[in-house]
């Protein structure tokens, strides 16, 4: 039996579901007929590329995540050589983790993947449609975020290029 559907967010509930769903599923596949990257791994790298160098601690905070868990993340990682562990560039105690000039590469190669993906979904949209709907997703999200308690950094947009017009 399906429960009704008879407030606004149940059908965002529902859509954000299907939405983890088709991302998974719809992953570009690569020759060996799997993702490049686990998704933890691609979440992890994501945020210590626009973060910088992050220890254990840091990631645990960040992620709300118990330290042994972020300890397996971070070994597959490190083993992958996607990551590697660095002093504290700010000379505290704990050693922090830097993403590899392979991480960043392998991290540019699946977002690269996700985004041709995501373009190719998109196709007959609008871009205004695109624009307002990456607004929506990012006004959610930071929704997320505030309720949590933990904001996730952004990189900086670059500004169109006016030549370019």
């Amino acid at each position: 039996m399906t429960p009704e559907i008879d407030r606004p967010a149940h059908l965002v509930e529902y859509e954000t579901m299907l939405l983890g769903r088709h991302l998974h599923l719809s992953a570009p596949p690569t020759r060996e007929g799997g993702r490049t990257m686990e998704r933890s791994a691609y979440i992890l790298l994501s945020r210590i590329r626009v973060e910088g160098p992050m220890s254990i601690g840091q990631l645990s905070d960040a992620f709300g995540l118990d330290p042994s868990t972020l300890n397996r993340q971070t070994s597959a990682v490190l083993r992958a050589g996607l990551v590697e562990r660095i002093p504290d560039p700010d000379g505290g105690m704990a050693r922090k983790f830097r993403i590899t000039a392979e991480g960043e590469r392998r991290l540019d190669q699946e977002r690269g993947a996700l985004v041709r993906r995501m373009e190719e979904v998109m196709s007959d949209w609008d871009p205004e449609d695109i624009a307002t709907f990456a607004a929506c997703l990012k006004r959610f999200n930071t929704g997320i975020e505030r309720v949590n308690g933990r904001p996730w950094p952004r990189p900086a947009l670059s500004e169109p290029d006016p030549a370019a017009r």
